[in-house]
């Protein structure tokens, strides 16, 4: 099952080994994935969809290799595309905001205290 594939802990390392490489948009969708699981009120077949596409994005088989100049994140883009199509109606304020402020951090734009905590385990 996908979410047995996820762990918190290689979420967190494939994002920080690659935020700048996958590029913002990559980036802020993962989170706004991420954050969208860790919310109580999103229902498991939503989860589900969203551990398999971050999964996905943390797996070192991709259909293009992440390392691949300028189109190694295109896969992991369409996975994580799909999957928000799918959970969209999760995808709230409060997990844009936390998502907004960790790209902040991250991609050093102004830095915001985060407006809202997060549910889930922030490992970072």
């Amino acid at each position: 099952m996908a979410d047995e594939q996820f762990s918190d802990s290689g979420f967190w390392n494939k994002v920080k080994l690659f935020s700048r490489q996958a590029g913002r948009e990559v980036i802020e969708r993962a989170l706004w994935l991420y954050y969208a699981a860790q919310q109580p009120n999103t229902p498991k077949w939503a989860k589900s969809v969203i551990f398999g596409a971050l999964a996905y994005f943390i797996s070192p088989l991709d259909a293009i290799p992440d390392l691949t100049p300028l189109v190694g994140f295109t896969d992991d883009l369409g996975a994580l595309a799909a999957a928000l199509t799918m959970v969209t109606l999760y995808i709230d304020d409060e997990v844009k905001s936390l998502a907004a402020d960790k790209l902040a951090l991250w991609f050093g734009d102004k830095p915001t205290e985060p407006k809202v905590k997060p549910h889930g385990r922030d490992k970072t």
